[in-house]
């Protein structure tokens, strides 16, 4: 069976439908890049207050515990204040005494600077608190902005990678090639590739340690990446991979890391995308299919551009 990629002549594409298992009785191995989450890195000993990445944390959620988190904190600030103004019992007019819903809801109108006209303060000590709420309310609510903002403008590349690896003969050579395609109908302008190979190795002194190795590339640029893209390395006498085999690279816990780079033309703005291959993702003797596109009457066949 060969691990093929299919794409369209309108420029959609799809990943490799193969999705290779680890062989049987395999240690599980630890990815370094994850492929459908953001990367978390277990520090031991390092000390790292909950406060102090904030906004990097809030830029990395996703968008269902953002909103969330967002709507926790506005009403657990409206709660609040409504407990600062029952303090007293006669701090807001037309309130209910020890009504809980009325001082709440005149929080809310209080923050988001509303303001019905129906109750308002009616002592000191409730002026006191509104003008504290309302310094409150105009700086959560600028934060909020402008961290929905940054949300939405960080630019992001939908460059979908193969499910695979594949290492077989070119011009009588073994390579190894993984496939990129740009999934959105727009261009990447400079875009660059980078391959490189992880690997466990030990050292004269019995030291097991980790080393990366950056493979050299057929073709790592492009001027313009609007369909796919072909990244070939050449398993040579100076290649890393020399005379490695499935076995061998199971044994070493090796992984392949894939990063792509370049200019979104719509935004013009840099955008990366980056990606892995365990050992037993790396598929030996098969290779990618050509990829060819038809018109939709069928009348004519377009070579679709593949970089390699």
């Amino acid at each position: 069976m060969k691990a093929t990629v299919k794409q369209r002549a309108r420029g959609r594409s799809s990943a490799l439908k193969l999705r290779p298992t680890p062989p049987e009785g395999a240690q599980a191995q630890v990815r370094l890049i994850a492929r459908d989450r953001a990367d978390e890195v277990l520090a031991l000993g390092l000390d790292r207050p909950w406060f102090r990445d904030l906004y990097h944390f809030a830029l990395r959620m996703p968008w269902s515990r953002f909103l969330l988190g967002v709507i926790t904190l506005y009403a657990a600030a409206n709660a609040l204040f409504a407990l600062l103004y029952l303090i007293p019992g006669d701090a807001i007019t037309n309130a209910q005494p020890g009504s809980f819903a009325d001082v709440f809801f005149f929080s809310i109108q209080t923050m988001a600077t509303v303001g019905y006209g129906q109750m308002w303060p009616a002592t000191v000590y409730g002026n006191i608190v509104v003008t504290a709420e309302t310094a409150v309310g105009l700086i959560f609510f600028a934060v909020v902005t402008g961290l929905v903002f940054a949300r939405f403008s960080r630019p992001t590349a939908r460059i979908l990678f193969s499910r695979v690896a594949v290492i077989a003969p070119h011009n009588g050579v073994p390579n190894l090639s993984v496939r990129l395609a740009n999934q959105r109908r727009n261009q990447i302008l400079q875009a660059e590739v980078g391959l490189a190979l992880l690997r466990d190795e030990a050292t004269r002194e019995g030291e097991t340690i980790r080393r990366f190795y950056d493979l050299k590339l057929a073709r790592h640029h492009s001027p313009v990446f609007a369909l796919t893209f072909t990244v070939m390395h050449q398993i040579d006498e100076d290649s890393p991979l020399y005379g490695a085999t499935a076995a061998s690279l199971q044994a070493q816990n090796a992984e392949l890391v894939v990063t792509a780079t370049g200019v979104d033309e719509t935004m013009l703005q840099p955008v990366h995308a980056r990606t892995s291959y365990l050992s037993h993702e790396i598929l030996w003797d098969h290779r990618f299919v050509d990829l060819f596109g038809w018109t939709e009457d069928g009348a004519s066949r377009n070579r679709l551009p593949a970089f390699s």
